[in-house]
């Protein structure tokens, strides 16, 4: 018996959100120019965490990589969530920052750098709150200020996806790349039913919760500029196309910056009758080619 067209193509998908943050990195990137900086055995790790008697990791779950997109020098940026939950502390966003801060000076030079950041966090490290905080404060400056020379290109594709701090530098970013399964917002499920009660948000609720803040509905409000399955393939393919635009004022307005379009659509809400996920994409519907 043959298999079904579309059971053939997803069985043939190579999954990125099973990959961990070096494997994506090295993925994303041109074959054979993965180089790593500040990896492993350069034994950078959390002062912080064995003072609460927490494991620390050597690279402190963020993998900093030099390499080519399309021939072009790049620097991506990944984001372990299967440590700490993504949590940026000290090291891990002094390492964001500074990439990113990096690249910049580069741009500056007239040598432009690509930068890809890939986002599987929840935020700042709860351990290391003040510290994480002003390292993720660097991480939105940098942002902000790259990619007035060259397109800041995000990808949030799960499980954990992309809350607190981080969120907004994903919304700060000129491209932001979604798959169905990941997730974006200020807050995550657990913490809005631990704030506001199950009666605001039954974290258990799976269907609820991708239906609010997963990739798809994130896609179709317009906060979200591709949305793409979980195929490696797939992802490196929209992050290229993603620097085809180049940056400035023709690339278009950050989304970021759209701050009347942005107000308009606050106004249109009532807090006291907040719409469904369905009529929020009818009133919230993304604008092509915005």
């Amino acid at each position: 018996m043959s298999t079904p067209p579309e059971r053939a193509r997803f069985l043939a998908r190579d999954s990125f959100i099973e990959l961990t943050a070096r494997e994506r990195a090295a993925c994303v990137l041109d074959p054979g120019t993965f180089r790593e900086l500040a990896g492993p055995f350069d034994r950078l790790t959390s002062p912080w965490l064995p003072l609460q008697d927490i494991v620390t990791q050597a690279d402190d779950g963020v993998v900093i990589a030099r390499g080519t997109l399309d021939g072009h020098a790049a620097v991506v940026a990944s984001i372990e969530g299967a440590y700490q939950g993504g949590s940026v502390g000290e090291v891990s966003g002094a390492k964001l920052a500074g990439a990113l801060e990096l690249a910049l000076r580069d741009a500056q030079r007239g040598a432009p750098v690509r930068p890809v950041l890939l986002l599987e966090t929840g935020g700042v490290r709860l351990q290391e709150a003040n510290l994480g905080l002003a390292a993720i404060a660097e991480v939105h400056a940098a942002i902000v200020a790259l990619r007035r020379h060259v397109p800041v290109v995000a990808v949030v594709a799960g499980a954990v996806g992309c809350f607190g701090g981080m969120s907004l530098a994903a919304a700060l970013c000129s491209h932001l790349i979604v798959t169905r399964q990941g997730r974006l917002g200020m807050n995550g499920p657990e913490v809005i039913e631990q704030e506001g009660g199950l009666a605001e948000l039954d974290a258990g609720d799976r269907a609820r919760i991708w239906s609010l803040m997963g990739g798809e509905q994130r896609y179709a409000t317009g906060f979200a500029d591709v949305l793409v399955e979980d195929d490696t393939a797939a992802i490196g393919t929209a992050v290229r196309r993603a620097f085809a635009g180049g940056a400035g004022a023709a690339a278009g307005t950050p989304r970021s910056a759209r701050v009347e379009a942005l107000s308009a659509r606050l106004a249109a809400i009532d807090p006291a009758h907040p719409p469904e996920p369905a009529a929020l994409r009818a009133l919230w519907a993304r604008e092509e080619g915005a």
